[in-house]
């Protein structure tokens, strides 16, 4: 694909795919890691309407976005996290970071029973496990739903419900300026009435002294 340096060559990328779109897209598509290549660039059935782009083809979403750069740009940040303190320093995240970590997360879920095509709810703080559970959860084929971090129990109920999650991630609390929020008590509440989840793996976070059901309660702390 060409390389943007100008509007003109925006211009031009930008004619190319509108004018040939499949061309375009098979273009853009060749930088990615493919375990399968495609069959078709695409398939579009107007009487339905239902539309296939790359059919045939089989990639796992995080080799593209953190295996692959590993070559050339371990040591390149991947993530920059602010923390809720702004006198704290921000945190770094290398690409080789990311993808340890990344690594140990699915491990661990894959430890606690989390299989391909099971749904893994997420109830955390914007903290970087945030994003190392979204990516663990693609790399093992689990579907993830991520939920916010202020909503309610009956909220929470609702989606984990709806999803029929296996698991929750969830944080002992959060920081909502200079006060912490009890994440678990809210969680606590909520699988009370979500009969599908097995277990509650909680990330340490606040420090705040939280409970925890033997057997169905897993803390767990930042990894170095």
């Amino acid at each position: 694909m060409k390389k943007i340096q100008s509007q003109a060559d925006y211009q031009e990328v930008y004619q190319e795919s509108v004018n040939h779109p499949e061309k375009f897209w098979a273009d853009v598509a060749e930088d990615f890691v493919w375990r399968k290549k495609w069959d078709k660039v695409l398939e579009w059935d107007f009487n339905k309407p239902e539309v296939k782009w790359f059919v045939g083809g089989k990639l796992n979403i995080t080799e593209n976005c953190i295996d692959r750069h590993l070559a050339t740009r371990a040591n390149q940040t991947a993530i920059i996290w602010e923390p809720n303190d702004p006198h704290s320093e921000s945190q770094y995240i290398t690409y080789q970071q990311l993808h340890d970590q990344v690594c140990r997360v699915a491990n661990m879920l894959k430890d606690h029973g989390v299989k391909k095509g099971d749904r893994v709810c997420i109830y955390m703080p914007m903290v970087p496990e945030v994003a190392y559970a979204m990516l663990a959860c693609a790399r093992i084929g689990a579907v993830h739903s991520t939920v916010f971090a202020g909503f309610s129990a009956g909220s929470l109920i609702d989606r984990i419900n709806d999803a029929g999650c296996k698991i929750i991630l969830t944080s002992d609390g959060s920081y909502r300026g200079e006060k912490k929020i009890d994440l678990k008590s809210i969680i606590d509440d909520a699988i009370a009435k979500c009969p599908t989840i097995e277990k509650t793996i909680v990330f340490k976070h606040t420090g705040v002294r939280v409970s925890m059901k033997a057997g169905r309660d897993f803390l767990v702390a930042r990894a170095n």
